[in-house]
């Protein structure tokens, strides 16, 4: 596909185009075919045009698979969830960890509250207590200037709940953090919060006669938590031995922060294949996330798995979750909105708690797998496919070359494209 070696990364006005214009510009400084123009043109589903409203320099889309996961009963309600990842077997293992505990009434889930966390830095007070003492005294103005800031969020029954100060010994000498604590409702609340950190900061300045620096939003949103449980029996998952391995698995991620990173990563499998798919931020998620797992220190397991009085096996998990139904990608973007839809989803608190409930699921499935096939029997026989077409496998070979894959327990691209060779002879 490429013609040429030579390129440059400075192209002037590049921004001022039209996607249309900057691909071809960048296919020409690149030497790549007109092929690329051809497959880069091919936006999918969503517009050149909305895609250029969303991001700076869009020459094209990258389309991800969007999957449902099936099986889901959450709070008493049969949920299909639509699932945006790359990844072989995550959505087949949220759907049969679903179906296993269905017997047992599926997932229960709660959520704290919708809060979010903006703060204001302030340096260059000799007396920090006494400047900390000075911002909470002026709470009731906090409050207002807030409040004042978006009008709109107070009007939907958000807005300013509560103020904390911190004191911090730093590399530069101390500092005094103001926490504003705001309920965003069915917004992520990224843009409020921030907009109320910039307007509250100046006063910050003024009331203690220090200067304020950063004033942003904290993306370890431990005000808004959300739960899931659930309960699996015996009969459905195997036995006592079975449950036995997954407990010890478990017991593995909770004390050894090396294991903890790569089963954290499995429940993140699942949150964040949901995350994308309604247009939510995937990165703060993910960081609340793994600043939560942290919090104490050591980082451990985003969820516990223990044993009920009739020796079944159940698990919980508790993770901040900033989502949102209004502003961003998830309103812009059409697939998000319709991923919504399928869900029958009105609330950014029901978007948490199902998306918290297939971090569960996820991670009942990469615990079991581990636990008795272990991780790559299953998934390498779905990941199959994908080596199939990467050894050139189209149409109905790629069925083929897969099956005879997982038959001979290599899942290799060689091996795949010997297969292959087969197949067409």
């Amino acid at each position: 596909m490429k013609t040429m070696t030579t390129t440059t990364s400075r192209i002037p006005g590049l921004h001022k185009m039209s996607p249309e214009e900057r691909l071809q510009k960048v296919v020409e400084v690149t030497g790549l075919s007109e092929d690329v123009v051809r497959h880069l043109g091919n936006t999918g589903n969503l517009d050149s045009a909305t895609a250029d409203s969303m991001i700076e320099n869009v020459i094209g889309t990258m389309n991800i698979p969007l999957g449902v996961a099936t099986n889901m009963l959450v709070d008493g309600h049969d949920v299909l969830v639509p699932m945006a990842t790359e990844e072989s077997s995550v959505v087949a293992a949220v759907c049969n960890a679903a179906r296993q505990c269905r017997s047992t009434g599926g997932f229960k889930t709660g959520m704290s509250n919708s809060h979010m966390i903006a703060q204001v830095q302030l340096l260059g007070v000799p007396n920090p207590e006494f400047a900390r003492l000075q911002i909470l005294e002026h709470k009731s103005d906090v409050q207002l200037i807030c409040d004042e800031t978006d009008p709109v969020l107070l009007k939907h029954g958000g807005g300013f709940r509560d103020m904390e100060v911190r004191v911090l010994k730093g590399r530069t000498g101390p500092m005094v953090v103001t926490h504003l604590i705001v309920d965003t409702r069915d917004a992520m609340g990224a843009n409020a919060v921030n907009s109320m950190a910039e307007a509250v900061a100046p006063h910050i300045a003024k009331w203690t006669g220090g200067k304020t620096y950063l004033r942003i939003l904290s993306n370890l949103a431990d005000r808004r938590l959300a739960r899931a449980r659930a309960t699996w029996a015996l009969d459905e998952i195997g036995g006592a031995e079975v449950r036995d391995g997954i407990l010890a698995a478990y017991d593995f991620a909770d004390i050894d922060p090396y294991r903890a990173a790569t089963h954290n990563k499995g429940i993140m499998n699942g949150v964040s294949a949901v995350v994308l798919a309604t247009g939510n931020d995937c990165r703060a998620v993910e960081a609340g996330a793994h600043a939560y797992a942290a919090r104490t220190g050591q980082y451990s397991s985003l969820t516990r798995w223990e044993t009920d009085a009739d020796g079944n096996l159940t698990g919980t998990i508790e993770m901040p979750l900033a989502v949102g139904l209004i502003g961003g990608a998830t309103r812009s973007h059409p697939t998000a909105r319709i991923a919504l839809d399928i869900m029958n989803i009105t609330t950014a608190e029901r978007l948490a708690c199902t998306i918290a409930a297939v971090g569960l699921a996820q991670n009942f499935a990469a615990l079991k797998a581990l636990a008795t096939t272990g991780i790559q029997k299953g998934h390498m026989a779905l990941h199959a496919k994908n080596i199939a077409v990467m050894a050139g496998a189209v149409g109905a070979e790629i069925e083929k070359v897969a099956d005879a894959l997982v038959k001979l327990g290599k899942v290799r691209v060689d091996v795949a494209e010997e297969i292959l060779n087969e197949v067409r002879q």
